[in-house]
């Protein structure tokens, strides 16, 4: 081969390798391609990769030596024992003495023709390393890596340059010098863009969780839900990857669609960072400002003292009129209302923390305490609890009214407002769909967009069964105690068959026993009872 030909052979390897650098993603794989890429344009035998870190030191990030069979740092899982080197010493003086040190301080090249008769430059630490494995160093050539603003990022150093047709150890020429410097700037390139997206990709990460610690942090009730969901959906579609029987056994998710599901996870509640924290932390019934149910103890009070106003009345004028027979009547009639008082008060206690079903005799035995006769500073009778007051207290399930809960709700529709505001990179650009499907049913009766099961994506569906377990198995909420596995996944069931969630979604979850793998890592250990699968409602062995 002439060398003109060889040099447009060269050329046109380093175009191809500058391709190949643009193109690869994994960070320790473009470092391992800028060494291996080096050490083949300049056929030397060994090669090493250094980085600068933030406190002035050239980190070994790749090592690799041919002839001896070193291969460390990278994809080799082999970590480097090195220490990294200086770029200033204890004093605070330059290391000018270390040749990749001196690159970089200098911001120049240096081809060395052979490091033993090198002057100027300590190699006694390569002197140690060539007595202990046999080797001999000879010809180095050092080139300092610039990102596009000019910065020094790392350092390519290549070790023994060898004759294509002789094998013996020359000096890098000139024109490899230039190639390598050549490879160096475009490689230092690639890695700024790399790390410039893993950058903005950790940015992007710590906000998205900033967002969901803030919802958490906003509500002691339900602290933990934004950061349990990503956990549990990424362990359902894990298990979906894995089926290889049933209506999702073709059905796969890549690594960057998992990465969508899980931010649209983490995302999934946002819009709760425009609820009000009087909805969100609600742990009463007659919860606003203070909790009214102390209002009520107080009229209690009030209605005991009057009646006991009236007994005593009643005594008196019971013996005014000579009727002591009617005095044990009109004192065990005046002790059986106070113990009613005191029965009803416990009554309203209990039945303002809020249930998941309130039984209609305890909605009409509200209403009842309602008409107790109280009067007021001027006399007059007056209800005892206001319309109110017997509204909240008369609450179904949970402790919010219809129209709270649907403020409450319309954190979902915030939340895909939000999302959609956003402008998505490819292959993040579903989140808002993901999202926002976590309380649509497959029916269509869901919220906020009333999708039916065709109009939802399965990564959509999963999300749904991944809030819905979390909800039932979490024990911060103040209506309802943490329900124990086995109640849980009887509720799921009913739910499948009431096509509110995915029917083969749910036989995944049951059958890759992810509830068991979510369980061990989230619940208490008394809420891990034994489940008996074929006795869930709708499951499918």
């Amino acid at each position: 081969m002439t060398a003109r030909n060889a040099l447009i052979k060269q050329l046109e390897d380093l175009n191809a390798i500058g391709i190949a650098l643009s193109a690869e993603h994994d960070h320790q794989r473009l470092l391992e391609m800028i060494v291996m890429s080096a050490k083949r344009l300049t056929n030397a035998d060994a090669g090493t990769l250094y980085t600068v870190t933030p406190d002035k030191t050239l980190q070994f990030e790749i090592v690799r030596t041919s002839s001896l069979g070193i291969a460390m740092g990278g994809t080799t899982g082999k970590d480097i024992p090195f220490p990294p080197l200086p770029l200033y010493l204890d004093d605070g003086q330059p290391n000018q003495h270390m040749v990749a040190a001196y690159a970089v301080l200098n911001d120049c090249t240096v081809n060395i023709d052979d490091a033993y008769a090198a002057e100027g430059f300590d190699f006694s630490g390569t002197r140690q390393f060539d007595q202990t494995t046999g080797y001999r160093s000879c010809s180095f050539l050092t080139v300092p890596m610039k990102n596009h603003d000019g910065d020094i990022i790392g350092v390519l150093q290549l070790i023994n340059a060898k004759d294509e047709r002789t094998g013996d150890i020359v000096s890098f020429s000139a024109s490899n010098q230039q190639l390598v410097e050549s490879l160096a700037s475009q490689a230092a390139i690639a890695l700024t863009n790399r790390q410039l997206i893993e950058g903005l990709r950790g940015l992007f990460e710590a906000f998205i969780r900033l967002i969901a610690g803030a919802i958490d942090a906003k509500s002691p009730y339900t602290g933990g839900h934004c950061r349990r969901v990503p956990e549990l959906a990424m362990m359902l579609a894990e298990a979906v990857n894995r089926a290889s029987a049933g209506p999702l056994k073709d059905f796969q998710m890549s690594g960057n669609q998992l990465d969508e599901l899980r931010i649209a996870a983490w995302l999934h509640d946002c819009g709760k960072i425009a609820t009000p924290e009087a909805l969100m932390d609600k742990p009463t019934k007659l919860s606003a400002i203070v909790d009214r149910i102390g209002v009520i103890e107080q009229r209690f009070a009030l209605l005991k003292k009057q009646a006991e106003c009236r007994f005593l009345q009643q005594q008196v004028q019971a013996i005014r009129d000579k009727r002591e027979q009617v005095l044990d009547a009109v004192a065990q009639e005046y002790a059986g209302w106070v113990q009613q008082l005191d029965d009803d008060l416990i009554f309203l206690r209990k039945v303002n923390e809020g249930c998941e079903s309130m039984p209609t005799e305890d909605q009409d035995r509200v209403r009842q305490i309602a008409q107790y006769p109280l009067e007021d500073a001027q006399g007059n009778r007056v209800n005892f609890l206001t319309e109110d007051e017997v509204y909240n207290l008369t609450i179904a399930s949970g402790t919010l009214t219809p129209e709270e809960r649907q403020v409450v709700n319309q954190h979902i529709v915030v939340t895909i407002d939000m999302l959609e505001s956003l402008p998505y990179p490819p292959g993040l650009q579903r989140v808002p769909e993901y999202a926002g499907g976590h309380h649509e049913r497959l029916d269509g009766r869901g919220y906020p967009r009333g999708l039916t099961k065709e109009q939802l994506s399965i990564p959509a569906r999963l999300m749904c069964i991944a809030d819905i377990f979390e909800a039932l198995t979490s024990g911060d909420r103040p209506y309802k105690k943490a329900k124990t596995l086995s109640e849980s996944l009887h509720i799921l069931g009913e739910m499948k068959l009431d096509q509110h969630i995915d029917p083969d979604l749910f036989d995944i979850f049951i059958r890759e026993k992810v509830y068991l793998q979510y369980a061990r890592q989230y619940l208490q250990p008394e809420q891990i009872d034994e489940v008996n699968e074929a006795a869930i409602p709708g499951y499918r062995l």
